[in-house]
């Protein structure tokens, strides 16, 4: 939920900016679509990929920046840790916003936004999870974080652990 709330920004800036292009809007919906479990996720992997497409068909690095923040974000349905691409883009985008200078003020109330959003989405979950469907993948009980667990052999594997 935290990231389907997230996104909101990125997508209404995109939309005041390109008010005619529909992949980003297509990308967040299908993507919710996918995790309520009524879309499969080909359909809505194609949205995202078309998302980033728009990015490399446009000369302007703030909303190439943003769009990638979309797909990014978007994507975290299939693997969670893709929400750390929407933060890094959309961070991204407020350094290019402000010319590389003079941008750490934002990007720090940029941070704050998201850790305030994730402690309300974290004591406020119950009162929506129950208001909407959920993918079966999504909800399995006890499903195994396939990334932690990757890290953990990688790390064994290293022999720091």
């Amino acid at each position: 939920m935290w990231i389907f709330d997230c996104l909101q920004i990125p997508l209404d800036e995109i939309k005041t900016a390109y008010p005619n292009e529909s992949e980003s809007q297509a990308a967040f919906m299908l993507s919710d679509l996918w995790a309520r479990g009524e879309v499969k996720m080909p359909v809505a992997k194609r949205a995202i990929l078309d998302c980033h497409a728009v990015a490399k068909s446009i000369d302007n690095d703030y909303f190439i920046a943003l769009y990638h923040a979309v797909g990014q974000g978007c994507a975290t349905v299939h693997v969670e840790t893709h929400a750390l691409g929407l933060v890094f883009y959309e961070l991204t985008a407020i350094v290019i916003k402000n010319n590389y200078q003079n941008y750490q003020y934002e990007v720090t109330k940029k941070i704050q936004y998201y850790m305030n959003r994730l402690l309300w989405w974290q004591e406020n979950i119950e009162v929506f999870e129950h208001q909407r469907s959920w993918a079966n993948f999504l909800v399995k009980p006890n499903k195994p974080n396939k990334e932690a667990l990757l890290y953990v052999k990688d790390t064994h594997a290293k022999g720091k652990l």
